[in-house]
């Protein structure tokens, strides 16, 4: 797989790609990045890529001709191009999955006040990390690049991400490790137990009931299994009476 991103700040993203799982994953040649300052593609005999807002207002807006003729320099016939927007939908695990999926993924990141409409003409899709506002789409990229890049196959090993929040659509059950009593407080005795089948019980259940109260909107319109009906019930009584 291929990742590009359109930015200003190419130098961004260094660290990114020399630490942890995205190093071993380029070295590797599991996937590669690609880093596209389109400055470098401006007409402007002063490099500008932005201008003021026609009808006036705050702040400076990316001009169309350098995004666009940077994507016709990079886009194939596989390349699948994302407006990074606060505007876009939100980027969920399941978008991720559908990236990681693509040959080609280009990010556009954005500054200033915004992009001239008429980019986004020439896009696929608009995502946004969530209902906030960032001061360039270079922290986005890297979060979406980052969760993409994890799913790729022999990234990591699949089992590792398969329990992991929202994978299944619920958060993931708590963790533990050595040592087994820290601070006065022990290791769940199941996890101690060897006996595998209790132990995928009580990770079910505590999966199921971290979601409901933290994340209950993650259960509307989940179709339950009917081990994961009987859980809830149980989880909703307890809560009940406490």
């Amino acid at each position: 797989m291929k990742i590009t991103i359109l930015t200003l700040f190419p130098e961004f993203f260094d660290s990114f790609q020399t630490t942890s799982i995205i190093k071993r994953a380029l070295e590797q040649e599991l996937v590669e990045i690609e880093c596209v300052n389109f400055r470098d593609y401006t007409l402007d005999k002063h490099r500008k890529v932005d201008d003021t807002p026609c009808g006036g207002g705050q702040g400076m807006v990316l001009s169309p001709q350098p995004i666009v003729d940077a994507l016709r320099a990079i886009k194939g016939d596989h390349s699948h191009v994302v407006l990074l927007s606060p505007q876009g939908q939100t980027f969920q695990q399941p978008i991720a999955h559908r990236f990681a999926s693509l040959e080609h993924l280009v990010l556009i990141c954005g500054h200033y006040e915004g992009f001239d409409e008429r980019i986004r003409d020439y896009v696929d899709e608009e995502i946004s990390l969530g209902d906030f506002v960032l001061t360039g789409g270079e922290g986005a990229a890297l979060v979406i690049a980052d969760a993409v890049i994890r799913l790729l196959d022999d990234v990591i090993r699949q089992d590792s991400h398969e329990d992991d929040s929202f994978e299944n659509g619920l958060l993931e059950y708590p963790q533990y490790t050595r040592p087994i009593e820290f601070d006065g407080k022990r290791v769940p005795e199941v996890l101690l137990s060897g006996h595998h089948e209790n132990i995928r019980k009580w990770r079910l259940y505590q999966s199921l009931k971290r979601t409901y109260l933290k994340r209950p909107d993650l259960l509307e319109g989940r179709v339950c299994s009917d081990e994961e009906e009987t859980f809830l019930r149980k989880i909703k009584t307890d809560e009940i009476d406490e």
